[in-house]
């Protein structure tokens, strides 16, 4: 599988830059899916519930704006 051993020949993205843009997108997926989870949570009134996805939903946008970050540097300066 192409998946084990690509190396950017296919894609033409190297894997470092690949998986950094990969957590970026899961973080901001996790984010998403966690709004409905808190809302969930808030429609049977389990505030505890909130909170912990709450908390876990600030977790994942802060990854994806750590990586945001990292990605724009590289990016910009052309870092490989």
């Amino acid at each position: 599988m192409a998946g084990d051993t690509e190396t950017g020949n296919v894609t033409g993205t190297l894997d470092k830059d690949y998986n950094l843009i990969w957590y970026v997108e899961s973080c901001l997926n996790n984010a998403l899916r966690l709004e409905t989870y808190i809302q969930d949570a808030e429609r049977a009134k389990d505030t505890e519930v909130a909170d912990l996805f709450r908390k876990a939903q600030a977790d994942s946008r802060k990854g994806a704006d750590l990586g945001k970050q990292l990605l724009g540097k590289r990016l910009d300066t052309g870092n490989r």
